[in-house]
């Protein structure tokens, strides 16, 4: 009976060193993969929210941003940034191939950063959505931030710099006028990445995660849409496409092919946001508010209050939507331009068409079709005529060799009497007695 004791307890020694390694490398525990791929936009920032939630929810060890992407905006990149520093669960950084802009940004922000062969990181020059460089201001706050994150991660921040500005130079890795990208073999070289990995595997081992189980989030069909409807090229768009049908449908009687599309355009615009979280139900409402405004404005002549009240309804709904101030005004004009791009080519296109006479009357009553407007009896102001009728008070009265029908100023004139016209007013003649 000893004997059986001391084989089972042997045993268990045994089978307890290869569980301590297993769990010494990671087994059991779980890693989440969270893609930032293409450009990086508010949709992004709410896929990114959801991920973190279910790692925390299914207590991961770590998660693993891996970066494909050629930038994109300040202000999302920021949000996401937020969430990293946020996260009490370590955050690592895979560049898989291009950290380019706001990519290179979101790979500094996390708790450290690796890459895989043939990957890249840096040009991190910040612009505004036609491409072309910002003001001063702006670039030396960019610059603050890439510095920042580097510097948190343990990095040289000069080299965030030189990712930012051409005129800072790394010797050896950039020239005068360029801005600085680095490689993966010359980040770790000098120190900015912590390694290169061809594969998540690899990198799990360097983790001490090896046997962890990965979960990799995918984007729901909802971020998708989300990301696709806010992204900087297609809501300016859809604002645009959406004013235009408006204004179309505005112009023309009954509900048409017009109100239709600005329906589907808007909801789009309005949905999107509303998906990714940039905008709440009452931004909506107050969009609404503002369209039934100026529909009631249409049927009112002159421009007044409720013409007001709906376009600045709709210009407050539609800068509520965006993630800030500035990103809503930057939307609002880029979409008012558009708008008036595509107003001028579809009122070209109608016009040749001639569909344009269905939304504007064109036909007008001209002397060449026989059309005669009405009289104009000015002339006969301070002339004299005969009552040929009594005036009771209206009759008729010979002036000027013409028979004209007048009225009296109230008084009763005999046939026969001397009349005198006093006043003209389009077709109505007003005499008195001589």
């Amino acid at each position: 009976m000893g004997k059986k004791i001391l084989v089972l307890l042997f045993a268990a020694i045994l089978l307890a060193f290869p569980l301590a390694a297993a769990a010494a490398n990671g087994a059991g525990e779980k890693v989440y993969v969270v893609k930032i791929n293409e450009v990086v936009e508010k949709g992004l920032v709410r896929y990114v929210e959801r991920a973190f939630r279910e790692a925390v929810a299914n207590d991961a060890a770590a998660i693993i941003l891996e970066i494909n992407t050629p930038g994109g905006l300040v202000d999302a990149a920021g949000k996401i940034q937020e969430l990293i520093y946020n996260s009490d669960i370590p955050v690592y950084a895979y560049v898989r191939y291009d950290a380019l802009s706001a990519g290179a940004f979101l790979a500094l922000s996390c708790q450290a950063l690796y890459m895989a062969p043939g990957s890249s990181i840096g040009a991190a020059e910040i612009q505004n959505l036609t491409g072309e460089a910002v003001d001063e201001k702006t670039v030396s706050a960019w610059e603050s931030k890439m510095r920042t994150a580097a510097e948190r991660q343990g990095k040289d921040p000069q080299v965030a710099a030189a990712m930012v500005r051409k005129s800072v130079e790394i010797e050896g890795l950039d020239g005068p006028d360029e801005l600085l990208t680095l490689t993966a073999e010359e980040a770790v070289k000098i120190g900015f990445a912590d390694g290169i990995y061809a594969r998540r595997a690899d990198l799990y081992e360097a983790l001490g995660l090896a046997g962890a189980s990965e979960t990799v989030v995918e984007l729901s069909p909802a971020e998708r849409f989300a990301r696709f409807v806010t992204s900087i090229y297609v809501a300016p768009l859809l604002l645009a496409v959406g004013l235009v049908a408006l204004v179309v449908e505005i112009l023309t009687a009954g509900f048409g092919v017009a109100g239709l599309i600005s329906i589907i355009a808007f909801a789009l615009f309005f949905g999107g946001h509303l998906v990714a979280g940039l905008a709440g139900s009452e931004v909506l409402f107050l969009f609404i508010a503002g369209v039934i405004l100026l529909l009631i404005e249409a049927f009112i002549p002159g421009f007044g209050i409720f013409g007001i009240g709906g376009v600045t309804a709709i210009v407050a709904s539609i800068i509520m939507s965006a993630a800030s101030t500035g990103a809503g005004i930057r939307i609002l004009l880029s979409s008012v331009v558009i708008a008036a791009l595509l107003f001028a080519i579809l009122y070209r296109y109608l016009k040749i068409s001639g569909a344009w006479s269905h939304i504007v009357l064109q036909y007008a009553e001209t002397k060449e079709r026989g059309y005669v407007g009405t009289r104009d009896f000015t002339y006969l102001v301070g002339k004299e005529g005969v009552a040929l009728t009594a005036l009771r008070p209206s009759g008729t009265c010979e002036i000027d060799g013409e028979r004209i029908d007048v009225v009296s100023e109230g008084e009763f004139i005999t046939p026969g009497s001397r009349v005198k016209v006093v006043k003209a007013e389009g077709t109505r003649v007003v005499v008195r007695p001589v």
